[in-house]
């Protein structure tokens, strides 16, 4: 059933936003939906807000960005029953070409509304939506989610029992090359070592949104590798990984090419010298600032420019507002000690946790495995709170 929120909002009307509250934070969605302060809202099946009107600084603005996963400016909207609709498909279709042909779009994508767990009647029509659609328009210089430009416009279309949704905006300002947010991956997959697995491969397509990717060949340190759901992806696109861990990695993974293990304590490890490292990724379980301290002490051991994929956890933590400032508190130490935040997100494979991405700021650096970054840090204090 479709469960109305309103509030008094209304200053720097913008217009309507289709914005994506991943579930897991159900439990704080009104205090969410309060700080998008829309005039009105109406939850589209279990993750999907309809802001009646929003501004965009509230909708894009650093005090939402960690909870809300896709936003979507309204341009169309079309509340009715698909279902019960007799030539639903062309009455979209046709009416989608009145509205937006003219405009400098470089691809269409149709979406679900109910994504998560998707309906095979409402995945089929969304499919013959989009054909119908790309019949209608002159062509266009992209055919699939994973060949747009991150920086240009995409015409985006979301459908579900609720209705049709659509709008124009590029897949950087959305959040996401899919209707919705990054590409749905297999969270549980048969032969996986972990579901950890999923999180990085959808962290390294989230990230072509902001840099380009890492070649192959390219050399990760891994900290809190165990069991090595995310080793085994990494080593899968054919990047070189050295993983570090006090516990032991699975046994599928003995002698991978390009695998380098070490049993030991993440704060501790001490690169080879003359290694370098393109990227670090840390899933460390425990405190976010003790993690932290534990990548800042690798720093010298980082190419400039490097990236830095953080998963930030959320023990101890929760209200949005407690999670904001925990997330504050983890960029500024990450700040001091050379690190640049780049973006931040909710993937759909993180539970109660977000992922940071970081890029070395280059100049100055301690030697590496030194700790004198994280040193720099130590004056932080973690800010109290419960969990979510």
């Amino acid at each position: 059933m479709i469960q109305q929120h309103s509030n008094g909002g209304g200053a720097g009307v913008a217009g309507p936003w289709l914005v994506r509250i991943p579930e897991v934070f159900a439990t704080v969605g009104p205090e969410i939906v309060r700080r998008l302060s829309p005039t009105g809202a109406t939850l589209l099946g279990t993750e999907f807000y309809l802001l009646k009107s929003s501004t965009a600084e509230a909708v894009t603005g650093p005090d939402t960005v960690l909870h809300v996963s896709w936003r979507l400016p309204v341009a169309h909207s079309w509340p009715c029953r698909p279902r019960t609709m007799e030539g639903f498909v062309e009455k979209a279709a046709q009416t989608l070409l009145r509205k937006f042909s003219g405009q400098p779009i470089q691809a269409i994508l149709v979406g679900l509304l109910h994504g998560g767990t998707p309906n095979s009647y409402y995945k089929k029509l969304a499919s013959n939506l989009r054909g119908r659609v790309l019949q209608l328009f002159p062509p266009l210089p992209v055919a699939e989610a994973e060949s747009q430009h991150a920086g240009r416009p995409t015409l985006y279309c979301l459908l579900g029992p609720e209705g049709l949704y659509a709008g124009v905006a590029s897949p950087v300002a959305t959040n996401g090359f899919y209707p919705g947010g990054t590409k749905h991956l297999p969270h549980e997959a048969v032969d996986a070592i972990s579901r950890a697995g999923a999180k990085v491969a959808e962290a390294l397509h989230y990230l072509r949104l902001h840099r380009a990717a890492l070649p192959k060949g390219a050399h990760w340190l891994e900290l809190g590798a165990s069991p090595g759901g995310m080793t085994a992806e990494l080593l899968s696109k054919q990047f070189r990984v050295t993983a570090v861990d006090r516990a032991a990695l699975d046994s599928r993974l003995d002698g991978m090419k390009g695998l380098t293990f070490v049993r030991g304590d993440a704060l501790a490890f001490r690169a080879p010298a003359g290694v370098v490292y393109d990227g670090l990724l840390c899933d460390l379980n425990g405190g976010a600032r003790e993690s932290m301290m534990a990548v800042l002490s690798h720093r010298g051991a980082l190419k400039s420019g490097a990236v830095v994929i953080f998963t930030l956890k959320l023990p101890g933590t929760e209200s949005v507002a407690a999670a904001l400032a925990l997330r504050d508190e983890i960029v500024a130490m990450a700040g001091m000690g050379g690190l640049n935040l780049i973006a931040q997100t909710h993937l759909r494979a993180n539970r109660r946790e977000f992922t940071l991405f970081f890029a070395d700021a280059g100049g100055s650096r301690p030697r590496a495995g030194t700790g004198a970054d994280a040193e720099r840090g130590a004056s932080l204090r973690p800010r109290s709170g419960r969990a979510y």
